[in-house]
């Protein structure tokens, strides 16, 4: 997601209403779309890698 240069986020709803907006409202649209989508996928990531490491580490005890 980082290396693409566009990035569109929108649901249904949020096309049509960033469409009526125009060009520059719609991109703020889409960054902020992906912006609030960072925070859970970051805490998701987070669990998961320290679930990750702490099974890792139990696996090599054993």
């Amino acid at each position: 997601m980082l290396l693409q240069h566009t990035t569109l986020a929108q649901c249904a709803m949020c096309t049509k209403t960033a469409s009526q907006l125009g060009e520059k409202p719609a991109t703020g649209l889409n960054q902020g779309i992906v912006y609030l989508m960072l925070a859970p996928f970051t805490i998701v990531g987070l669990i998961a890698y320290r679930w990750w490491t702490a099974n890792r580490n139990e696996n090599q005890n054993n």
